[in-house]
């Protein structure tokens, strides 16, 4: 990533981010049973969450060309940030109105996601100059 003691918190929170939907989406792709049978769930047509891990290893690969290089990338950015706001909220909803199976496993990822969207939102804050240079005239 570019040089840039604004971009610190921004790296910090690409490199969380990045970490955390390579894994889920090589479990969803690969193994998706696996977590299933983890939150204590019943056994599911695999098809149904395959395809979401597809589309989890592609963020991923999407916030490492970012990370190398986040010039003009604030979309990218805002994009990813609202995804971790929304699935956090997905599963805060899930804890409280729709609990099944072990609640641990619902209330870590959604702490984990609903931290990392204020990470996210203020490392874009941090790195504006970068994200979304001004043009000069």
């Amino acid at each position: 990533m570019v040089e840039n003691k604004n971009t610190k918190l921004l790296n910090v929170a690409l490199i969380i981010y990045i970490i955390i939907v390579l894994v889920y989406g090589v479990l969803y792709l690969f193994a998706p049973q696996v977590l299933v049978q983890a939150q204590g769930g019943e056994p599911v047509a695999s098809g149904w969450l395959r395809w979401s891990g597809g589309v989890l290893i592609a963020l991923g690969v999407g916030a490492i060309m970012v990370y190398r290089k986040p010039v003009m990338q604030d979309a990218f950015i805002v994009t990813i940030t609202l995804g971790c706001l929304l699935a956090g909220l997905a599963l805060l909803y899930a804890l409280l109105f729709e609990m099944t199976g072990d609640a641990w496993f619902t209330a870590l990822p959604m702490i984990i996601l609903l931290i990392l969207t204020a990470l996210l939102w203020f490392g874009r804050k941090q790195a504006a100059d970068v994200l979304c240079p001004k043009e000069e005239k």
